[in-house]
């Protein structure tokens, strides 16, 4: 099982870990990670391994068998040792800019209602897919809701409830196409604003800005229409 420093620490950039195994597919294995795996919509994390005599590109990160987290190398690169004491060092930057989207694709939950059929983070930018029979009558207007919520500089915090207590409150859930992992017994929720400045509350395992002035300004990219009740909503980051 490998310990989730990015739930502790979202802002962690270096830790200490030691190789607990390779995988069948070249993979490392270590008892704590720094880097995030690919789920719910954002992509793994990247950057480096360095240890006394060598160091591996991290080119992403994926779940694997158990609670594990797989660090998948650059292709060639020389593994450390299993029982190796090393460094890990995120690519901060990249990460930095999946939180940023992340948060702002929760508050473009906030500010179009409806339930999210899909969704999509990368670099810079990121997409909804909303049950959306009509095409939203003015895209301007809601590029300045989400603006407007942003530049609140609402506090985003964590909490964890147990599957009890989601299964109580179904409407928790937005997303119709994703549900929460279960199996551990509790559920973690992200929440955006505080007490009676609350705007958003919904599980979710990903990283997120400590508050939403962090996002920055955001830019409403094309409304596209990807079926008879589906549509999808891009945004990107400006700054």
């Amino acid at each position: 099982m490998t310990e989730l420093l990015y739930h502790e620490d979202a802002y962690l950039t270096e830790a200490p870990g030691t190789v607990l195994s390779h995988t069948d597919k070249g993979g490392v294995v270590l008892d704590a990670s720094l880097f995030y795996a690919t789920a719910g919509g954002q992509p793994g994390d990247s950057g480096r391994l360095t240890w006394d005599g060598g160091s591996m590109e991290v080119v992403t990160t994926v779940k694997g068998e158990g609670d594990d987290i797989v660090l998948v190398p650059a292709e060639g690169a020389a593994l450390p040792p299993v029982g190796t004491e090393l460094y890990q060092h995120l690519d901060w930057e990249r990460r930095h800019s999946l939180m940023r989207v992340h948060t702002a694709l929760h508050l473009l939950s906030v500010v179009i209602p409806l339930p999210v059929t899909g969704g999509q983070i990368s670099e810079g930018q990121g997409r909804l897919d909303f049950d959306m029979p009509e095409a939203p009558e003015d895209k301007q207007a809601l590029e300045e809701a989400l603006n407007a919520l942003i530049a609140r500089d609402l506090e985003v915090s964590e909490t964890w409830i147990t599957e009890a207590e989601l299964d109580q409150n179904p409407g928790l859930v937005k997303t119709m196409s994703v549900q929460p992992p279960r199996g551990a017994g509790r559920i973690r929720l992200v929440r955006i604003g505080e007490g009676a400045e609350q705007v958003d509350l919904q599980p979710c395992g990903g990283t997120h800005v400590k508050r939403t002035g962090e996002i920055g300004r955001i830019a409403f990219g094309k409304i596209e229409k990807k079926s008879k009740l589906n549509r999808r909503v891009r945004i990107s980051l400006v700054d």
